[in-house]
């Protein structure tokens, strides 16, 4: 086989394995798709004590996220610099 004939059959591997390829994606976006609405047709979302308690998270403000936080990351640090033998 010439250089040419060999390059031009590479080409045609590389479109083919392309092709497989898309296709299997495609495969697999519809299939996760499916899977979806077949667990959420079994299985709905809607639970009245879940919407309520994400109601209370959605209600806090940063401010009060941060004021809880800080503790526990000023205790995060302090353990890593003792882990590190920092000051």
């Amino acid at each position: 086989m010439t250089s040419s004939e060999l390059m031009l059959e590479g080409v045609n591997l590389m479109l083919a394995g392309m092709g497989f390829v898309i296709f299997f994606l495609f495969l697999l976006i519809y299939a996760i798709e499916f899977a979806s609405k077949i667990i959420n047709r079994f299985f709905p979302k809607s639970d009245p004590a879940v919407s309520s308690q994400s109601k209370q998270s959605v209600q806090l403000s940063a401010g009060e996220d941060i004021a809880r936080l800080r503790p526990v990351i000023v205790a995060a640090i302090a353990h890593h610099r003792r882990q590190q033998g920092l000051k």
